[in-house]
């Protein structure tokens, strides 16, 4: 998937589209992404602000400035290893009926902490029942 610099991305859709692809009832969604540079996390999805203000506190948490040993790829790149650090890299996330049981003002985002556009994989797995199957005695 590919990102904007300093973005986030609400990939909540996606999975749930993924989730009916591959026809699935109840269990747990693994998320997990490939870098080292970029995050997951469940946030706020109806305030426009809140991810925005996330973002601005891990910059006062991890500023580019600080005297940081790595940076052969720049001056973002050792803090957006602490910021995917702080935030997690990946989720589990419980499965009822197909969908990913978030609460009301619940989304999953990806977080892009580099100050250019990148290409990002997430890797699900799902462990759990298919749609329509009876539950164990």
């Amino acid at each position: 998937m590919a990102t904007r610099p300093r973005a986030r991305v609400d990939v909540t859709a996606a999975l749930d589209r993924w989730l009916a692809g591959l026809g699935a009832g109840d269990g747990l969604l693994t998320v997990f992404v490939r870098h080292t540079s970029a995050s997951l996390t469940v946030q706020e999805n109806a305030s426009p602000e809140v991810v925005p203000d996330l973002l601005d506190a891990l910059d006062r948490l991890a500023p580019r400035d600080a005297p940081w040993r790595h940076d052969l790829e720049g001056d973002d790149d050792m803090p957006a290893h602490v910021k995917s650090t702080l935030t997690g890299v990946s989720l589990a996330v419980p499965v009822r009926d197909g969908r990913m049981d978030l609460g009301t003002w619940q989304a999953v985002w990806l977080l892009e902490h580099r100050d250019s556009a990148h290409r990002r994989s997430l890797a699900l797995h799902f462990i759990g029942t298919r749609a329509g199957d009876a539950p164990a005695p």
